[in-house]
């Protein structure tokens, strides 16, 4: 009876180890295959959804007493109740599926080895507990699946990375690489339409930014005639940027600000400085706004290490290169000593600072002001990033769902709450809030919801990660606030609320592997 019990423990595990790899690996695919970010989404889960937490103290009460015989049957009840964990994770997603890339395929093949190696010492230590801690442990497994693929990973990239590496030689693009907390990828948009009227230009296609995506739009898209090759460039830690330097030198880099975004991974703003001023290691020439004190430093050491160096600023009357006003409409440049202006309007709720940034990279390739204007009538709006649209019952909606953080979230509230007072219509907020800001991401989410509700707004907040500091914030004002577990509750309820006049802010969407 005990070896019966033992084989069919033994199936339900393997049975159960079938959602709970779904589900973990596209947590991992999610976050950029880093770890241990699976771990702490396993954490989030149960903190979050305290029914999570529940669920898995009774796992771990069953399986103790599996370890009696009397009770070993129990063990089967618990596999399979570990199989449903965390409650409301879902297997294949809604916000973004499962993609079986060969990158994954490879992940699954050593979480499988690891699940049953791990699981088969631990039965033979504990019987069926064993099996049961095995699959409660699937998060760290999954993430020690990521460390030990990490070295491999590298090394099967390598020969793209070469490739690209061979193209860039064979057409030698004038290279411009852009970084930043936020606002890369509008700053990127606005460099190509900017460029395009001087110069053949291929930009890195949507946030294609790390060694891959880059590798990737090298290969795919610059061919022989490419005058300029802009590379965005993203980063999580020290020395990535260095390494995407190793691989696309620029002759002109970029930094647009320096923010909050992905503190949780980075640890410090310092660090973040630190991470990001990479860029400029290897670049002849730079474009930085000075008004942030750390570029401001750096552009000074730059100009000490013989860089050529483009200053802007946002602030009218700064002593810099480029000066955009955006209030008055105007952009500044010094050209050879002389003072040239245009008039712009940046499209949406965009910011002055990622556009100043364009015009200095336009200016550090020698594109006169003139050429630039004939540009500035119609600039691109990037999608999901303070995206204005009109719909057809009159409700304006404002589309900052990509990447949302602090500093972006103030400005796009602030350029919807000028519409909705134009308009005469009520101000509402749907949002999750902001994530990867680590000891300051409830206090920072407390703010954006204090500001909507200063402001009169309704504040609809979705899911759980951010509820308790969105909603404390949100009680500080005279705005209301409304709490969803869905998205597609929040957005209908919304457009009731709005009604044909109202302004609706899209802040941020969190993907599905959040609770």
């Amino acid at each position: 009876m005990n070896q019966q019990l033992s084989i069919v423990t033994i199936l339900i595990g393997v049975i159960a180890a079938v959602p709970i790899a779904a589900r973990w690996l596209r947590v991992a695919q999610r976050e950029h295959y880093i770890a241990p970010w699976v771990t702490r989404l396993a954490w989030l889960w149960l903190a979050k959804r305290p029914v999570n937490l529940v669920i898995a103290i009774l796992v771990v009460v069953l399986a103790l007493l599996s370890l009696y015989p009397d009770f070993a049957g129990i063990a089967a009840s618990a596999i399979v109740i570990v199989g449903f964990l965390p409650y409301s994770l879902g297997i294949r997603g809604t916000s973004a599926k499962l993609a079986w890339t060969d990158r994954l395929k490879r992940l699954l093949v050593l979480w499988i080895v690891l699940v049953a190696a791990i699981g088969t010492l631990l039965a033979l230590v504990l019987g069926g507990a064993g099996i049961v801690l095995t699959l409660l442990l699937a998060a760290p497994i999954t993430d020690l699946a990521l460390v030990i693929l990490k070295p491999i990973e590298k090394r099967l990239s390598r020969k793209w990375m070469l490739s690209a590496r061979k193209r860039l030689k064979q057409v030698q693009p004038t290279v411009v690489a852009i970084t930043g907390s936020y606002g890369k990828t509008s700053t990127k948009g606005y460099v190509a339409h900017i460029l395009s009227s001087s110069f053949s230009v291929v930009a890195s296609p949507a946030s294609f930014n790390n060694l891959m995506g880059l590798s990737r739009a090298v290969n795919d898209r610059v061919i022989p005639g490419t005058e300029v090759f802009i590379a965005e460039m993203g980063v999580y830690g020290r020395g990535e940027i260095r390494e995407l330097s190793e691989s696309f030198p620029p002759d002109i880099a970029a930094i647009t600000t320096i923010g909050e975004a992905h503190l949780a991974r980075m640890g410090s703003r310092e660090v973040i400085f630190q991470a990001k001023s990479e860029i400029t290691e290897k670049a002849n020439t730079v474009v930085l706004p000075i008004d942030e004190v750390e570029l401001s430093g750096l552009a000074e050491r730059c100009r000490t290490e013989g860089k050529r160096v483009i200053t802007v600023s946002v602030v009218p009357g700064t002593a810099a290169d480029v000066v955009v006003d955006a209030a008055a409409g105007i952009v500044t440049v010094l050209e050879n000593g002389t003072v040239a202006t245009a008039s712009v309007v940046i499209p949406g709720v965009g910011h002055a600072v990622n556009l100043a940034v364009a015009v200095g990279i336009g200016h550090a390739l020698d594109i006169p002001l003139s050429t630039i204007a004939s540009r500035l009538g119609a600039l691109p709006d990037s999608p999901h990033r303070a995206e204005v649209q009109y719909a057809a019952s009159g409700v304006v909606v404002i589309d900052d769902t990509y990447n949302s953080n602090p500093v972006g979230s103030q400005r796009a509230l602030e350029g919807a709450a000028a519409i909705a007072a134009e308009r005469g219509g009520p101000l509402v907020v749907v949002t999750p809030g902001m994530v990867e800001l680590g000891h300051v991401q409830e206090a920072r989410n407390e703010a954006f919801a204090a500001a909507v509700s200063a402001l009169g707004g309704h504040l609809f907040a979705i899911a759980r990660t951010n509820r308790a500091a969105l909603v404390k914030g949100a009680a500080s004002g005279p705005g209301s606030v409304k709490i969803f577990d869905r998205r597609t509750e929040a957005v209908a309820a919304a457009l009731d609320q709005a009604g044909d006049r109202g302004v609706i802010l899209y802040e941020n969407d969190l993907p599905d592997h959040y609770p």
